[in-house]
């Protein structure tokens, strides 16, 4: 049965092979071309003032190459599952060649066990060792940029892609049994693992570990600290705070800018200060827009994660998709007992 199910992989075996070739060529390149720019970044980094700007020159650099790189990988997990998991039940039961094992001396739960069980590891491994490479060619810049808290980034790091491919290929698998066509299969695994890739990180993942929360009076230092103002909903919202006690921790949600008495801020005041502030010849990111909101006395509720939970998370999200995982395998292993023909 093993010799069997390898003979059928080898193909796909061999194309992951050379794609992670690739990527490891690729990645152990752009790794010392990143620790080339973290030998600069260091040099440069001699006041506070220096720091701040060759922080913002070594993120400009690099930052969209790893962001692209973390969006790849994102897309791993889901093509395992479309083209690995999807069709390797699904073909059998459409050209009937399930029978042929099926009046061998082998289970029906054997021999989808032994395919999930192979291919699986098979998937595990090649988007591990993406991951581990991506982790390590981005070490330095994380650790001067600190924002691997980003949907993204937080998955396309340490343990959470090995969770993602566990899950995508069983539940390509698990389509595949159920909709018993190969072409269907695919596509709903691919459209729906990607779906999930965007719900879970700004839904579920915010919420894996209770949120501490805080109010943050905005004043003109701190607004000038965030990363952009705005409105959404006629809301007055800002961006990229920092937690005092807490700088690099995981803001998983801001609430509207509000006033002393907890009224959302009306949009046609922070129009007002955002497009024509009073003149006072202030510094900072948004100068004479900070000191005019500062003044109407505003604050936000944050909630947030701090720095020391990034790994309970990871240990917890990828725990999370591993235990899907396991119901997915239980579900088919159910039904191609009581249900396949």
């Amino acid at each position: 049965m093993i010799w069997l199910s390898l003979r059928q992989f080898r193909i796909q075996a061999l194309v992951g092979a050379g794609a992670l070739a690739i990527v490891t060529a690729y990645l152990l390149y752009y790794g010392g071309e990143i620790r080339d720019g973290y030998d600069i970044y260091r040099a440069s980094c001699r006041n506070v003032v220096d720091c701040a700007q060759a922080t913002s020159q070594f993120r400009s650099a690099h930052q969209n190459t790893l962001l692209f790189l973390a969006a790849g990988l994102a897309l791993v997990p889901a093509v395992i599952g479309a083209f690995w998991g999807a069709p390797m039940i699904a073909r059998e039961l459409e050209n009937g060649t399930h029978r042929l094992v099926w009046n061998q001396s082998v289970t029906r739960r054997r021999w989808l066990l032994t395919k999930l069980l192979l291919v699986g590891s098979a998937a595990v491994v090649l988007t591990g060792g993406c991951a581990a490479l991506l982790t390590w060619a981005a070490h330095p810049f994380d650790q001067v940029v600190k924002d691997d808290f980003q949907a993204f980034v937080f998955g396309a790091r340490n343990l959470a892609p090995i969770g993602y491919a566990a899950l995508a290929f069983t539940f390509g698998t698990v389509v595949g049994l159920v909709l018993r066509r190969t072409l269907p299969a695919m596509a709903v695994t691919l459209v729906v693992f990607i779906a999930f890739q965007f719900f879970f990180p700004n839904v579920i993942r915010p919420v894996l570990l209770p949120p501490a929360t805080t109010t943050l009076p905005l004043t003109a230092a701190a607004i000038n600290q965030a990363q952009n103002l705005g409105s959404i909903g006629g809301g007055a919202v800002i961006n990229g705070l920092k937690v005092p006690g807490a700088p690099d921790a995981w803001i998983a949600e801001t609430s509207p800018m509000r006033t002393a008495d907890g009224k959302d801020l009306d949009g046609t005041r922070f129009g007002k200060c955002l497009d024509s502030p009073p003149k006072t010849g202030a510094s900072g990111t948004f100068g004479d827009a900070a000191v005019c909101l500062a003044k109407l006395d505003l604050h936000v509720d944050v909630r947030y994660h701090p720095r020391s939970r990034y790994w309970p998370l990871q240990w917890l999200e990828t725990g999370t998709y591993l235990a899907i995982s396991g119901l997915l395998i239980a579900f088919g292993l159910w039904r191609i007992r009581r249900r396949a023909s």
